[in-house]
């Protein structure tokens, strides 16, 4: 399994009600159960026009047939290939 950042394209997304970002949470569950194939929401940050999401999934196909299914935008995919913070001493992969 691979872990992905979508970028969405979603004008005015920092203005969403609470009920609107539960609706888009509740849809992308809906969709993940149905898929039938290993797919893990991880979590989504939500910016004045734009959401990242971070997935895990086997494919940016799978990503893409989420997308579709749930009806949300995609903008761009990228494979996370390395993840650094404050106490990574050498970059691993």
């Amino acid at each position: 399994m691979k872990k992905f950042v979508i970028e969405r394209e979603l004008p005015g997304a920092g203005n969403l009600s609470p009920e609107e970002l539960q609706a888009i949470s509740q849809a992308s569950c809906s969709v993940v159960n149905e898929l039938g194939k290993p797919y893990h929401w991880i979590q989504s940050f939500v910016t004045t026009d734009k959401i990242y999401c971070i997935h895990i999934a086997e494919s940016e196909d799978v990503i893409r047939e989420h997308a579709m299914k749930g009806g949300f935008p995609v903008t761009s995919i990228a494979e996370v290939k390395a993840i650094i913070d404050p106490t990574t001493s050498t970059a691993t992969a």
